[in-house]
């Protein structure tokens, strides 16, 4: 496994940058990362550095439509993968279907509303937490229905590892991986490490990715203020996050309980589930 420093270290490059595959391919291949051929950012919750999950049941990544026959093989037998959840919306799920895996369970549940357009001007302030803190909020509060439908199956299901994809794997993933850690009792650094690792596991498409972004928000060029601010993730985008869950909800455990309807005993059973084969 990767010492957590040296990985945070190159979490830390700015996406302007380029990090060279010399650098992050070593680390795409060792835990907590995964390689999947055809997908990317695929790396396993149990396996971060300072994660109370334990391995081989949660599992995340970026969109899987141009997995290979051997990234299928991965994720149906070495992963042992059996149910998928996807966070896409319809448009994106249109325009690349996730594929048909044997022996796995593909669920996507209709979020309550679309997601808005990301306002740049409120990206521009600072290194861009206002912007995040509403983005995430909205996030959370949109897929509801897939957070309790992820969170049913490792309260029911805990003997069937499960994998949670967007399409970059690294903002609505993000928020939801974050949720799990949190309510398995993982610390705000390992936390905070496990959302920054996505700026490496997304190197091998971050071209297409600032393509995106900019569709995305319908920016001008990608100089527009702001612009460079959300496409990067800060530890401090991340903490104004939390800080805005604890003002809005009082927390991930009560955000659950209050908005998704779960009891304190299935708390209790998910967290176990989470961190006890």
């Amino acid at each position: 496994m990767a010492d957590a420093a040296a990985l945070r270290k190159l979490a830390e490059t700015d996406v302007s940058q380029e990090i060279p595959k010399e650098q992050y391919g070593p680390v795409l291949t060792t835990p907590p990362f995964v390689f999947v051929d055809g997908t990317f950012n695929t790396r396993d919750l149990g396996l971060v550095p300072g994660s109370p999950l334990r391995a081989n049941f949660a599992f995340r990544s970026g969109t899987l439509y141009k997995l290979t026959d051997n990234g299928k093989a991965v994720i149906e037998g070495k992963l042992g993968i059996k149910r998928v959840f996807d966070l896409r919306s319809p448009e994106e799920r249109k325009v690349a279907p996730d594929p048909a895996l044997e022996g796995v369970e593909n669920t996507w549940v209709q979020s309550s509303r679309p997601d808005s357009t990301p306002d740049l001007d409120h990206f521009a302030i600072g290194d861009g937490e206002e912007g995040y803190r509403e983005m995430y909020l909205e996030v959370i509060d949109v897929y509801q229905e897939s957070w309790k439908a992820i969170l049913e199956h490792i309260r029911d299901r805990p003997q069937d590892p499960f994998l949670v994809h967007c399409t970059a794997g690294r903002d609505r993933t993000g928020v939801f991986a974050g949720l799990l850690l949190t309510l398995a009792g993982a610390s705000q650094e390992a936390i905070t490490l496990d959302y920054l690792l996505s700026r490496i596991g997304t190197e091998p498409v971050r071209l297409m990715l600032l393509q995106f972004a900019q569709a995305g928000t319908n920016a001008k060029s990608q100089d527009q203020p702001g612009f460079y601010n959300l496409i990067n993730l800060r530890a401090s985008s991340w903490k104004a996050f939390v800080d805005g869950v604890r003002k809005e909800y009082g927390g991930f455990e009560q955000f659950i309980t209050d908005k998704l309807g779960f009891s304190q005993d299935d708390i209790a059973k998910i967290k176990t589930n989470l961190t006890k084969s």
